[in-house]
């Protein structure tokens, strides 16, 4: 499981290091695409399997779904990481996520997610207070 927050710089050429700790969960390879909330979702082999295959199962003739299966797709780049640990992230991604010189990356369970550093500052300022993350949780089966 993926767990933690870090920071890292994003160098000119749109390369940001991996921390170690999701490097050895991640593997040699591993799949970086898009994800929801304006962030990145990078994904271990196996995940983007598992996940693969739930995209593979939604209904084609359901609009939503067509459309949420190319979301992921389009988005989606092969990556491994180079000698220093970085990775290149294209520029359509970090422009999707609005990724400048500072960049988040968080660990959520089955997925590592990198946020700009403005989005996941917004996105926590937003979520982050007892009360709205305990309303939210109505309904999920989660007790606190």
């Amino acid at each position: 499981m993926f767990n933690g927050e870090y920071s890292h710089s994003v160098d000119a050429k749109g390369r940001v290091i991996i921390p170690s700790d999701f490097r050895e969960l991640l593997g040699a390879k591993f799949w970086l695409t898009k994800g929801l909330d304006g962030c990145l979702n990078i994904y271990a082999e196996e995940e983007w399997e598992k996940f693969e295959q739930k995209l593979a199962a939604l209904p084609i003739t359901n609009k939503g779904a067509r459309k949420f299966s190319r979301f992921m797709h389009a988005g989606a780049t092969h990556c491994e990481t180079d000698r220093q640990g970085r990775i290149l992230v294209p520029a359509n991604l970090r422009e999707y996520a609005a990724i400048g010189k500072d960049a988040v990356m968080i660990g959520n369970g089955n997925h590592v997610e990198i946020w700009s550093r403005e989005r996941w500052d917004a996105e926590q300022a937003e979520e982050n207070s007892d009360e709205s993350l305990a309303e939210g949780l109505d309904g999920l089966g989660i007790g606190i």
